[in-house]
């Protein structure tokens, strides 16, 4: 499903923070990407959630209870139609300023300055590329904003991702820490 590669990239969003100037809190944060800019994908998105929302109630909660064994809610849960995630950040991410990334993928660019960092990135699978802007607010806050670029079916396609990061607290309680990809 077309909407699984966007979500892919919503991971990379959640990941890119790595480098901030600022160092973040470890413990358990709510990730939270609001998607636009690609017509298609907004039409992919809704189709999802309409199909979502025609699931038995049986089949819809264990829908809901696999994505949130993940950390993650159901498309649409945040504001404004935004997807959110629980990620768990350990203190030894906190302290090398990296959130978590998703496997295949490498930040071909990193500058950061005060509290902004601008960067670039590349991921093999799927196949994507892009760049963004985090602002930390602190050290339980950041907000980013990115583009992406991936190819489907063999047309290139761009989408926007705002997102925001926010501290929920130390104990990340059911939610387990990422594998890390070998540097």
């Amino acid at each position: 499903m077309r909407v699984h590669r966007y979500l892919a990239a919503a991971a990379v969003a959640a990941a890119c923070a790595s480098g901030q100037a600022q160092a973040l809190k470890p413990g358990l944060w709510e990730v939270t990407n609001k998607m636009g800019g690609n017509a298609q994908m907004d039409q992919a998105m809704a189709e999802m959630q309409k199909q979502m929302a025609a699931m038995p109630p049986e089949q819809r909660r264990q829908m809901e209870a696999m994505m949130q064994q993940r950390g993650m809610q159901m498309p649409g849960a945040g504001p404004g139609g935004a997807m959110s995630m629980k990620l768990c950040m350990t203190r030894e991410m906190a302290e090398r300023k990296e959130m978590p990334m998703q496997q295949g993928c490498t930040i071909t660019k990193l500058q950061a300055s005060g509290n902004t960092t601008n960067l670039a990135f590349t991921c093999a699978s799927p196949p994507s590329s892009g760049e963004g802007q985090f602002t930390a607010m602190g050290p339980d806050a950041y907000a980013s904003r990115m583009t992406v670029r991936t190819v489907v079916q063999g047309k290139q396609e761009t989408m926007t991702m705002d997102g925001t990061g926010k501290w929920l607290g130390a104990d990340c309680g059911s939610v387990q820490p990422p594998q890390m990809p070998k540097k």
